[in-house]
């Protein structure tokens, strides 16, 4: 091991992988349920809106996990994996450019977001099933939170340099600030309170941008001025084209995993707008408790990224798996038993949201079929991070890719050749992601990692 290295990263690369998985991944978990809630609390003040709202909330949060997913997901942990592999190596200089490259980036994917919602945000709301209020709703939220996308860009990024350092805490702290000045602040202005405007459903889009710029603003002075292993200060050579290949070679590929997963969801989104206004909002409701998984797992799964890149970068390939199949495991009865209790609770919990019964019978039956099957989804996903870490992405895109074929074609099937009604769409998506985590854990067990 590099006798120049410092205590911090000696510590991550000898100490127990349970234990130490546990010390990072518990702030992680707690910061991004609580920011989950954020999402819970907006489709529980929009809901008193009414349906039409409801179902634009719905055909908008695609847009809303993109935004989230590409920048905090796919992009962060390979900010987050490069920076660990580089700390792991040894070499500072190389972490603290990588920042500068990762900035740039964000900055780059931001834009194109603006450019491609600009051209085809309002056709695709339309082709999801959108029409009059739903979807003057929906694109007046898209085009908000789209305008100050690099804001919700900075932070994915900026939170994954800090866990690439395997500094949990303060990214966390972030998050839970994000989500206790957000709440307030979306209820506020979606409904008009205290005398500001009542924007509806585009409230929660300028909370989420305002927000977000505070935050942002707030995690690049600590990098600048703040004491940490690395920062962010000029160097003699700032850009190269190897720093910006180390963090795309495995950003690219992983940036299909949140594009096919938010393609399944619009496509599904599709297919249930064809069966009424009703129906897209309670799928709306369902698939944001899904949504709510993806936090929860990702707190778990950023520290694996951190850790198992450390690891690769040290040359320890078997201390990087058994952090895989720890993590993994873990992750899976998570998200397992929360699956099931959601599932088991349906009749307690849908009529916080809703009292219109035929929106809790499309919620109820989500849950009640897709819920189940979220151990799975702790699985895959948080393989999918560890991923990352080891720079290997072949075979988590490879189940991202047929994962939206199966879920897509199976609800096709179910619904229009055999009958199942609503039902058979969530079936389609039941076995999907089924498929992915099984996908993805037998792919690590046969040697996925090893160069």
């Amino acid at each position: 091991m590099n006798k120049t290295m410092d205590a911090r990263t000696r510590h991550l690369l000898t100490a127990p992988p349970f234990a130490l998985l546990v010390s990072l991944a518990t702030p992680n978990s707690v910061a991004f349920f609580i920011q989950s809630i954020v999402s819970m609390t907006e489709v529980w003040i929009i809901g008193s809106l009414g349906t039409a709202s409801l179902a634009a909330i719905a055909l908008a949060f695609p847009l809303l996990m993109l935004m989230q997913t590409l920048p905090g997901g796919a992009l962060g942990g390979s900010v987050a994996s490069s920076i660990a592999r580089a700390l792991g190596a040894g070499n500072h200089e190389r972490a603290e450019r990588l920042i500068w490259h990762a900035l740039a980036i964000a900055a780059i994917g931001a834009a194109l977001i603006i450019l491609l919602f600009t051209f085809l945000g309002e056709g695709l709301f339309r082709f999801l099933g959108g029409s009059d209020t739903v979807l003057e709703q929906a694109t007046s939220y898209g085009r908000i939170l789209c305008s100050g996308g690099l804001f919700l860009w900075l932070i994915g990024v900026l939170t994954a340099v800090f866990r690439g350092m395997g500094d949990m805490r303060f990214p966390a702290l972030m998050m839970v600030t994000n989500a206790v000045v957000q709440i307030p602040v979306s209820i506020c202005l979606v409904v008009g309170a205290f005398g500001l405007p009542q924007l509806g459903v585009s409230g929660a889009a300028v909370s989420a941008v305002l927000v977000s710029a505070l935050i942002s603003f707030i995690m690049l002075l600590r990098l600048g001025f703040g004491n940490t292993l690395i920062k962010l200060r000029l160097h003699p050579q700032l850009f190269s084209s190897d720093l910006f290949a180390d963090i795309m070679r495995v950003a690219a590929p992983a940036s299909l995993s949140p594009l096919l997963t938010v393609s399944t969801i619009i496509s599904l989104t599709a297919i249930v707008g064809g069966f009424g206004e009703s129906a897209l909002a309670g799928y709306g409701i369902g698939s944001r408790i899904e949504f709510l998984m993806i936090p929860l797992i990702f707190g778990l799964g950023a520290a694996m990224t951190s850790l198992v890149g450390m690891s690769i970068g040290a040359g320890d390939q078997a201390r990087a798996e058994r952090i895989g199949w720890i993590g993994s495991f873990s992750a899976a009865a998570l998200a397992g038993s929360v699956g099931l209790i959601l599932a088991v609770t349906g009749n307690l919990w849908i009529p916080v949201f809703t009292q219109d019964p035929a929106i809790h019978a499309a919620a109820l039956s989500y849950i009640r079929i897709v819920g189940p099957c979220f151990i799975f989804m702790g699985l895959g996903f948080s393989l999918y991070f560890a991923s990352q870490g080891a720079g290997a992405m072949l075979w988590p895109v490879a189940a991202t890719i047929t994962r939206i074929f199966i879920a897509v074609g199976g609800a096709l099937l179910l619904t229009r050749t055999f009958v199942f009604g609503l039902d058979g769409v969530y079936f389609a998506a039941a076995l999907a992601m089924a498929f992915y985590g099984i996908v993805i854990a037998t792919s690590l067990k046969l040697g996925a990692w090893r160069k």
